[in-house]
């Protein structure tokens, strides 16, 4: 039993192989709008579910309770071949070990860094358990509970989650939903809403690995990127943001056109090992646009992501290492895959410059994220 007290109960675990041979789809065949609920077993005594949702199309998403997690995408490939597109583990007790990288994670109640684990709301100092996405249980290893929502032709899931006045250090009793809908042109929906009876900070998102490869390349560095941003946060040790903002422009940050991922990557390696970097997308409506996309060649992949929230942070998996086995025990390798992770600034609670985060009591947090999935013929 480790610190997050994980119990796996034998005699539901359930192994999460999901190679291409089961994956395998006949372009013949009729496909059928579904969602499948099954009990997968239990953290910390709790029963913890995996939903699998499929479009018409046959494409498919699986989520789990477990963090309210994105465990599988399988989308086509440019011959239509189906594969998946994200990085997983074959196991529950994997997804709530300390080795899990946070792998495809709601995390949460404040995604990224906050200074010396410490803030001051209203007066008040409060004292968090960690300075990193959402303290040492955060979102991320708690169990959410969840329901089918029914829609016509687009199979959904909402997840909710309350997480408790004082939890990890943070003021206020906060309710959260995260929806993920599975639309019928192979949109991934991610609807994220909260509300408090305190004031506190809050800052969500995702972190899903993308590698849209589906296993034909072990890293992403020739993945090519295009983030709609001119601006990104000065970093220093650790990626916590300075609180300045600077132009991407002659810096190894600039993808304001395509390029692959590993052409400049190296020069950014003294920083932080790589790329993980808030980037200040030119949308600052807080309506949903384009934030960014990649495109992988030899698959002919392409995803675009879109938010209505004001940054993106671009994490080229700086820190996956061989030591960690995904799915079908292939080890994790150094840039595998990257993440796209749509959210307000980190460590804006410390910076007054920075877009508000603190939601308060009667307000509703609302934010919406698209993953679109398309193919290059």
């Amino acid at each position: 039993m480790n610190k997050f007290q994980l119990s796996i109960s034998l005699s539901f675990l359930m192994l999460f192989s999901l190679t291409e041979n089961i994956w395998a789809q006949n372009k013949n065949s009729a496909k059928k709008v579904s969602i499948k609920k099954e009990m997968i077993g239990q953290v910390s005594g709790e029963d913890v579910f995996q939903y699998t949702l499929q479009n018409k199309t046959g494409m498919q998403v699986q989520l789990i309770t477990y963090g309210a997690a994105i465990t599988n995408i399988v989308v086509p490939d440019k011959d239509g071949k189906m594969s998946s597109v994200v990085l997983g583990f074959d196991s529950l007790s994997q997804y709530a070990s300390n080795d899990n990288s946070l792998m495809g994670s709601t995390v949460g109640r404040v995604a990224n860094r906050i200074s010396d684990k410490k803030f001051t709301l209203d007066g008040k100092e409060f004292t968090l358990s960690s300075d990193i996405h959402g303290g040492v249980n955060g979102f991320d290893k708690r169990v959410w509970k969840a329901r089918e929502i029914s829609k016509k032709n687009e199979p959904a899931v909402e997840m909710t989650y309350l997480s408790k006045d004082g939890e990890e250090g943070f003021p206020g009793n906060l309710s959260v939903s995260v929806t993920f809908t599975l639309k019928k042109n192979n949109d991934l929906v991610i609807d994220y809403k909260a509300t408090t009876d305190k004031a506190t900070p809050l800052v969500l998102t995702n972190h899903t690995y993308f590698n849209l490869s589906g296993g034909k390349e072990t890293k992403a560095l020739n993945t090519e990127l295009t983030v709609f941003a001119d601006q990104f946060l000065e970093f220093k040790d650790g990626s916590l943001p300075t609180g300045k903002i600077l132009n991407v422009k002659q810096t190894p940050f600039d993808f304001t056109s395509p390029k692959t991922i590993g052409k400049e990557i190296e020069k950014v390696q003294q920083y932080t090992n790589g790329y993980d970097v808030t980037f200040v997308l030119r949308n600052q409506t807080g309506k949903l646009a384009l934030a960014a996309k990649a495109y992988e060649p030899l698959s002919g992949r392409e995803l675009e992501v879109y938010t209505t929230e004001p940054g993106v942070v671009f994490y080229s998996g700086n820190w996956l290492s061989e030591k960690v086995k995904g799915r079908d025990n292939v080890p994790y390798t150094k840039n595998g895959a990257f993440c796209l992770e749509t959210m307000h600034y980190p460590n804006s609670i410390n910076t007054p410059a920075f877009p508000n985060t603190v939601l308060r009591p009667n307000e509703i947090f609302t934010s919406q994220t698209i993953y679109k999935f398309l193919v290059r013929k």
